[in-house]
């Protein structure tokens, strides 16, 4: 059942302005929970500015719609600031008002507030900073009603409905390799965290399976093994051994480059055998990606460049109609303004690149799956060619002149991954990182480590063979992914076992066990949390129940902001916040045998939920145990 919103409604319903709105709302004054269309209604923040756009639109009817400019405070006296009154000051200073300065602007703007179980109290500072005094009743109770209804009522708003994140695209017959695992791991969090705030993402794993290089792979496969289709998979074996031996060939034997550049013309031109063999190294390819996205987590669907094919000659027609490719030096390319290069879309010999290929899975993205925020998540070198195909794209009227406006496209661009020499992290031998060896030395490093802790804690008995296998699993995997995504994406970061697997600092190391800590108060004190949250209550009387509350609470706005800026790091930040803060609290006051324990325990459960969604968008597996 669930719990009565600690909230009231006012009376006016007034309109979201966003692009892709959801209808109308009600100002509210505190519901956190469901909009007029049953959906979530957003952040405290979200909610704040909706009470301030509320107080603008009355204070200053003839200003248009004033967005509202609230942020979390800095300060130590308020929780929440709108710092609307000197931009508004500057717009109406020479009329005929009664505002003398940016002061009595945000006097005017205090005072218009709607009535609010949000907010305990407001004060104006300096040019009309409105500062604003969240109420720790409502806070409380804003804690305790996302006990009882789900974490899923503190989603953002985000205003865009559906999404296409493209990660990962590894190229067939070729193996994984560490350069995989940041597109993977960054585009897996960014689809989770829009996925949680309500959008509808389409996940895009672009894979290269289409391109002159399957003649070589198809004539090798042809020559080493004549009945290659009763042979079967073990024909090709291990996938990066025979694409480096047809690549040898290839370089080495001008009659097999040949033939290998005939089988692609036989394979573009639709010849069924050459087909078949195309499709058995795709699909022993795909086998061997599955593998390593089941042990990441990771779901994605597979719309390769030969999906997209057909596509081309009509998407190049269209744009040639619009006059933007024309013939240059023997090639046909469009022209963008401020490259000294243009982007080619058919080369000199006829064929289709990237580039032909990206604008048809661009157009392909708008006008048949509706999307509208494309997001590709590649390596930082490739952010030129995507700068063009999104001006390309602007010149065709395909995206808006002004990229904050939908539907839109960007490119999410990172770093590299570094050894410990500061050079491309590779094996000893210099080949490059395999990922499933990588993954398996996290898992083994981790399951010693563990082991070697319950040993000297005296605990090993108590944990079975299974236990020991998930634990080190979810810890093995988990500390990859957090050490690549605490950094900001853009740099590069070095890749130290070592550090990733260190229990102390800022790994997921110390987090998971954190939350196995937390939990273990919860177990520990024998009472049932579920009977806790249906009949206790949240109190923020001490000081630092209030600062965890306040960080709890402020959730969704660090989503959102990880959102809007795809950047996982901030969540991660939020993450190790939290603990830290967590830690304070529980220093600071007795949880177990308190007086305040049914309220403390509460706020213990109410950080191990925000932990393990934290977890989960990050694509992590939570430690109950430890």
């Amino acid at each position: 059942m669930k719990s009565p919103c600690p909230c009231r409604l006012a009376a006016e319903p007034y309109p979201n302005r966003t692009r892709h709105g959801y209808g109308t709302h009600f100002a509210v004054s505190g519901c956190h929970r469901y909009s007029q269309m049953g959906d979530v209604i957003g952040s405290v923040k979200q909610q704040i500015s909706r009470l301030f756009e509320v107080s603008l639109k009355t204070t200053f009817p003839d200003e248009g719609n004033t967005e509202p400019m609230v942020a979390m405070s800095t300060q130590k006296f308020a929780d929440y600031q709108c710092n609307n009154a000197m931009s508004l000051f500057s717009k109406i200073k020479g009329k005929s008002t009664d505002y003398r300065n940016p002061n009595s602007v945000g006097q005017a703007i205090a005072r218009n507030l709607p009535p609010s179980d949000i907010i305990e109290s407001t004060s104006v500072a300096g040019p009309g900073f409105v500062n604003v005094v969240l109420s720790s009743t409502w806070v409380a109770q804003y804690i305790q009603s996302m006990l009882l209804n789900g974490i899923e009522t503190w989603a953002p708003l985000l205003s865009v409905k559906r999404a296409v994140v493209d990660f990962s695209s590894p190229n067939i017959a070729k193996e994984m390799h560490v350069g995989h695992l940041r597109s993977t791991i960054i585009g897996d969090t960014l689809a989770r965290m829009l996925e949680f705030s309500k959008v509808d993402v389409l996940r895009r794993n672009h894979v290269g399976d289409w391109g002159t290089q399957f003649g070589m792979l198809i004539e090798y496969l042809f020559e080493m093994f004549p009945n290659w289709e009763d042979v079967g998979e073990q024909a090709i074996g291990d996938l990066q051994e025979f694409y480096k031996a047809s690549k040898k060939r290839f370089d080495d034997d001008p009659s097999f480059k040949e033939r290998a550049q005939l089988a692609v013309v036989q394979l573009q031109g639709g010849d069924m055998k050459y087909r078949n063999a195309w499709k058995k190294i795709c699909e022993i390819s795909r086998k061997e990606f599955d593998l390593v996205y089941k042990r990441l987590g990771v779901y994605l669907e597979e719309k390769g460049e030969s999906f997209y094919n057909p596509y081309i000659p009509g998407v190049l027609e269209e744009l040639t109609q619009k006059g933007l490719v024309e013939e240059s030096e023997g090639a046909r390319v469009i022209f963008i303004e401020g490259q000294s290069i243009p982007l080619i879309v058919v080369k000199k010999d006829g064929g289709f690149n990237y580039a032909s290929t990206d604008l048809a899975a661009l157009w392909y993205r708008l006008n048949e799956e509706k999307a509208e925020w494309i997001i590709y998540v590649t390596d930082a070198g490739q952010q030129l060619h995507f700068s063009m195909l999104f001006s390309a794209a602007r010149k065709a009227g395909w995206l808006p002149e002004n990229s904050n406006l939908y539907p839109k496209a960007n490119h999410v661009g990172f770093g590299l991954v570094l050894g410990s020499d500061g050079k491309r992290f590779r094996t000893r031998s210099s080949e490059v990182v395999r990922l499933a060896e990588l993954l398996d030395e996290a898992k083994d490093r981790s399951k010693a480590e563990l082991r070697t802790r319950l040993e000297d804690s005296g605990k090993l008995a108590e944990w079975t063979d299974e236990e020991l296998e998930e634990t080190a699993e979810a810890v093995g995997y988990g500390a990859v992914k957090y050490a690549d995504l605490k950094n900001n994406r853009s740099t590069n970061y070095t890749f130290s076992f070592e550090q990733m697997l260190n229990d102390k600092g800022n790994t997921a190391v110390y987090l998971l066990y954190a939350h196995a800590r937390i939990c273990s108060i919860i177990r520990k004190s024998g009472k049932d949390i579920k009977e806790l949250m249906k009949n206790g209550t949240v109190v923020l009387a001490h000081p630092d129940e209030r600062i965890l509350g306040l960080h709890l609470i402020h959730f969704a706005e660090m989503v959102e902001e990880a959102c809007i800026n795809l950047l996982p790091n901030v969540i991660c930040e939020y993450l190790y916040n939290l603990s830290e803060i967590f830690t304070r609290f529980y220093t600071n006051c007795k949880v177990v045998g308190s007086a305040e324990e049914t309220s403390r325990l509460l706020l213990c459960e109410a950080t191990a939920v925000v932990m393990r969604k934290c977890f989960h968008l990050l694509g992590i597996k939570p430690v109950y145990k430890i």
